[in-house]
């Protein structure tokens, strides 16, 4: 026979209280950044614009000029670098004469022209009077490099993107 008396029931209740305010303060803080790092679990993207490919590649959904143009994102990459046919679409017009400069790459030397863009914008963040190179050849892609990525306060790669935080 089970017995239950007034104090047990009381000390039951109690401890099943305390217990289920103790399950919804994990809940809680599971679901902020810091109960998220706290249980190593991976936060939230803030940034989607920002995400791995299938390839194993980021690229960003950026804005150059008001223009809309997908980035691959290259750490190793100086500078922001677009092709002769990504600044036309800029409306950006190199001669062979501006091609005053020579890059080392990783397919040997380039030449390139030396370019500012007015605003380049990815994921949110905007910045003004960015360093890029026009270079004379053909790109997969054009190239989100640390002209743009070293002036930002911070960003993460993770496996799913990258955080860019302005």
């Amino acid at each position: 026979m089970i017995r239950i008396d007034s104090r047990s029931l009381v000390v039951f209740s109690a401890a099943l209280g305390t217990s289920l305010v103790c399950a919804g303060g994990l809940m809680v803080l599971d679901s902020t950044e810091a109960g998220a790092q706290a249980w190593g679990k991976p936060l939230p993207l803030a940034n989607p614009a920002v995400l791995r490919a299938a390839d194993g590649h980021y690229w960003a959904d950026a804005s150059i000029e008001g223009r809309p143009m997908r980035m691959l994102v290259d750490t190793g990459a100086s500078l922001v670098t677009i092709s002769r046919a990504d600044a036309r679409k800029l409306g950006v017009y190199v001669t062979d004469a501006d091609f005053t400069h020579t890059l080392s790459t990783a397919a040997g030397p380039v030449k390139a022209s030396p370019l500012t863009l007015g605003r380049l914008s990815v994921a949110g963040v905007h910045l003004k009077e960015v360093e890029a190179m026009v270079v004379d050849r053909d790109l997969p892609a054009p190239l989100l490099g640390m002209s743009f990525l070293g002036r930002l306060s911070a960003f993460e790669a993770r496996p799913e993107g990258i955080v860019l935080k302005g």
